[in-house]
């Protein structure tokens, strides 16, 4: 008969017990802190656009950092990129810091997986972004320039299935909320992961949006680096980009 007695006697002694009296001797950990930064390697000298290619009209490089600029005066024909001629990264890390300054409507962003389009003109990419403006009101997103468009907007979590448009499968907070962590006319700093067919965009350590792209029609599972500048006729904007550095998986 299996009294209360034996019962507990044989608990005290099996392997769950022990492993809870083990558990009991280890110190607690503290919580996980920050990522040590490995392996990354800059693709930008902070003195020349060496490795680059842009438009010399608007790109030129100032107080260590990639400058793109515009006037209500001088536009381009269409958005124009500063384009990193130092490979087409599949799977990859990508930080850098930036700052767009400005009136009206400024528009820009980092390009990546992005294929160059010379039938349109020269400096022009197609391909995923993460979307940058003065209003806010993009910054964080995904898009695709010239091609499927919204991907994911600012907390979203989005899937595309193949052949068929995005949607929304779940969230990463509220857009106004994430929009806190985003600082007006001064730098911030932008991360990018690419990895199989989920893209995660990240700014000042904040996940802003994610896509699982299963259009196989559609994406792109590598292709180059560039810096936007968006035609706009009545704004005027600066974009600065510096510390730009990349990690390959």
């Amino acid at each position: 008969m299996l009294t209360i007695a034996r019962l507990l006697a044989f608990i005290a002694c099996s392997p769950v017990a022990l492993l809870w009296r083990l558990d009991a001797q280890v110190p607690q950990r503290s919580p996980v802190g920050p990522l040590e930064e490995t392996g990354f390697q800059s693709i930008f000298d902070g003195k020349t656009l060496n490795g680059w290619d842009g438009d010399p009209d608007f790109w030129r490089v100032e107080d260590g950092a990639i400058v793109g600029q515009t006037t209500e005066e001088h536009q381009p024909k269409q958005n124009t990129f500063c384009i990193w001629k130092g490979g087409q990264p599949a799977d990859f890390e990508l930080k850098a810091e930036y700052r767009l300054t400005g009136i009206n409507d400024g528009n820009s962003g980092i390009q990546y997986r992005s294929v160059e389009l010379p039938d349109v003109a020269k400096w022009v990419l197609k391909g995923y972004q993460a979307d940058i403006d003065l209003k806010q009101q993009y910054t964080g997103q995904v898009y695709e320039e010239r091609n499927r468009g919204f991907l994911a907007l600012r907390g979203q979590i989005s899937y595309v299935p193949n052949g068929k448009h995005a949607g929304s499968v779940g969230s990463l907070g509220d857009t106004g909320e994430l929009r806190k962590f985003i600082k007006d006319g001064d730098w911030n700093e932008i991360h990018i992961i690419a990895r199989g067919n989920t893209l995660i965009q990240l700014i000042n350590g904040h996940v802003m949006s994610i896509v699982i792209d299963d259009d196989s029609a559609n994406r792109k599972m590598n292709g180059e680096i560039g810096i936007q500048l968006h035609r706009l006729s009545h704004a005027a904007m600066k974009m600065e980009t510096r510390h730009i550095r990349i990690k390959t998986l």
